[in-house]
């Protein structure tokens, strides 16, 4: 059993990010995540968490939502599968939580706070660029300048975040690294050196967990690697169907070339294990054509001849019938 709870799953992610105790570790990432743009000082968890969009969302993805002390609400999100139209639904999601704070009546002046979108990606979607973090904001497109700080999305690819320990030069990149890791770790790096990180290593520890807390994060993480494996399976039916798929597609694209090039030539080679019974077929039916071509042109010369159906037909070895049918 692993001694540090797997983030990845609903009951980890939360201990870590989402409790009280923990406050001081979500507020510890979210100033590494925004270093030299603001500073967090307090947080105050909101009840509402964002909606399923789906049946079975709640499965392996999973939110916290938080106010700061200027008002900013900040959703931290956990994804740990794909999905279709997955910018969309981000755009959807931090609308959704701007529009929550409209009012009733004129003497509203659309007076709202900012929404930021915090998403670790357990996977690489494929319509992102392939690079570890993508921050979107509302920009200019001509000046780059800002025109709104009320969006803002901050994409983690964590497949492509790819540092050693050693490699991590400022406190984001070792919160990655340590979230990343944690269920392989025996000890956390820094610890030793840093009063957060000591924090994560006591609240992360497996052997923490009250025995209702292990039953349910036991649960959890039975659901989590369930789910991965079933999507894996989906997987890896899809390659055997688009496989299969494309074997029958280059057969039936072979058959069609290869009985052209037996008419034409019958000579060549397939280039492909597809296209080899439809090049035997061309090959066959090009010889034959031939065949009866060249019987043709024997006939009409001994009848030139004046030679005689009977004898034509002993000669050429075919039937009377057949000589009349070959006769122009």
């Amino acid at each position: 059993m692993a001694k540090f709870i797997n983030p990845f799953t609903d009951i980890g992610f939360k201990r870590i990010f989402g409790q009280e105790i923990s406050k001081p570790l979500i507020i510890d990432f979210l100033n590494s995540l925004m270093e030299g743009e603001e500073h967090i000082e307090d947080i105050t968890f909101l009840d509402k968490e964002q909606p399923a969009l789906y049946e079975d969302d709640r499965s392996l993805i999973y939110d916290i939502y938080c106010r700061t002390e200027r008002g900013h609400n900040i959703i931290v999100e956990m994804q740990n599968k794909s999905q279709p139209y997955f910018k969309n639904r981000s755009i959807y999601y931090v609308s959704e939580a701007i529009a929550r704070q409209g009012e009733r009546g004129s003497s509203w002046q659309y007076a709202i706070d900012a929404v930021y979108l915090v998403a670790f990606l357990n996977f690489s979607p494929i319509d992102f660029d392939k690079k570890f973090r993508t921050d979107v904001t509302l920009t200019d497109k001509e000046t780059h300048k800002m025109f709104s700080d009320k969006v803002r999305m901050t994409f983690m690819q964590l497949p492509l975040f790819d540092k050693e320990a050693d490699n991590c030069d400022n406190d984001f990149d070792k919160w990655i690294y340590v979230l990343k890791n944690m269920e392989t770790l025996t000890r956390l790096p820094w610890a030793a050196k840093s009063s957060v990180f000591q924090r994560l290593e006591q609240i992360a520890d497996v052997a923490s967990l009250t025995k209702r807390e292990r039953m349910k994060y036991d649960e959890g993480l039975r659901k989590y690697r369930d789910t991965l494996s079933v999507l894996e399976g989906a997987k890896q039916d899809g390659l055997a169907e688009g496989r299969a798929l494309g074997r029958a597609m280059g057969h039936a694209e072979g058959l069609a070339e290869g009985r052209a090039e037996g008419r034409q030539e019958g000579l060549a080679e397939g280039r492909q294990e597809g296209r080899q019974e439809g090049l035997a077929e061309g090959r066959a039916e090009g010889r034959a054509e031939g065949a009866n071509s060249e019987k043709q042109d024997t006939v009409n010369r001994l009848l030139a001849a004046g030679t005689s159906i009977d004898v034509i037909a002993i000669a050429t070895g075919l039937s009377k019938e057949e000589v009349e049918k070959l006769i122009k």
